[in-house]
């Protein structure tokens, strides 16, 4: 069985690659160079890849810093290190998902591959609309009125195994599947040396999903 998953190089998406390879899918990742703050992510998500056995890795370049919007893709918007507040951050990309989602779908058209599998989590999230199940639902559906194969009877299928475990879940279950946590790179301003910030959301989430996991984390952080 052929599988598109998306790999950002973090903790959620090299999990969710080590669940497919152990369901049998012969997994092509993708990986997406958006005008992010940093490359960090995608040294790991090759490192990753490579790890757990991909068939293939590719990189897709984008530029939604042309959009901008985002501290993720415009430098004059600080990213947050006071905390987790409710609310969606501004380290949301406007259509992110649904654009990287739509690049999958087109590669697993080409491949004859009728799954794709995501690391979208509803539970330990920054608040992201395009995380939701509801929305998993509806990517699924356009999918499926939307190619060619689907409308000839091949229809696709959105893993989101993920979707609705706790952080701490994930980690006990990469962990069980082999995964090294060691390899991936989570901060959303990671520096030359890929050593995480330990301050923005995706850090704080990271630290405290180790902790509750019972499990050391082996990334290494500009501070504590």
């Amino acid at each position: 069985m052929k599988a598109v998953v998306l790999l950002s190089g973090g903790l959620d998406s090299a999990t969710v690659l080590a669940i497919a390879r152990s369901e049998g899918y012969d997994c092509h990742c993708l990986s997406f160079d958006y005008g992010q703050r940093h490359r960090a992510e995608l040294d790991a998500a090759a490192r990753v890849a490579r790890s757990l056995g991909a068939h293939e890795h590719r990189v897709v370049k984008l530029d939604l810093a042309t959009f901008g919007g985002s501290a993720l893709t415009d430098k004059n918007i600080a990213v947050p290190v006071a905390g987790i507040r409710d609310g969606i951050p501004v380290t949301y990309v406007p259509a992110r998902n649904t654009i990287m989602l739509s690049l999958a779908l087109a590669w697993a058209e080409v491949l004859a591959a009728r799954h794709i599998f995501f690391g979208a989590n509803a539970v330990d999230y920054s608040g992201y609309p395009d995380c939701r199940r509801e929305y998993m639902r509806a990517f699924e559906a356009v999918a499926n009125l939307a190619t060619k194969a689907a409308v000839e009877g091949a229809r696709l299928t959105l893993h989101t195994p993920i979707i609705d475990l706790t952080k701490a879940d994930i980690i006990r279950r990469g962990v069980a599947l082999g995964v090294d946590y060691a390899l991936t790179v989570s901060c959303y301003q990671a520096d030359g040396d890929r050593r995480a910030c330990g301050r923005c959301d995706s850090c704080r989430l990271r630290k405290a999903g180790f902790v509750a996991a019972g499990i050391a984390d082996p990334a290494r952080y500009q501070t504590g």
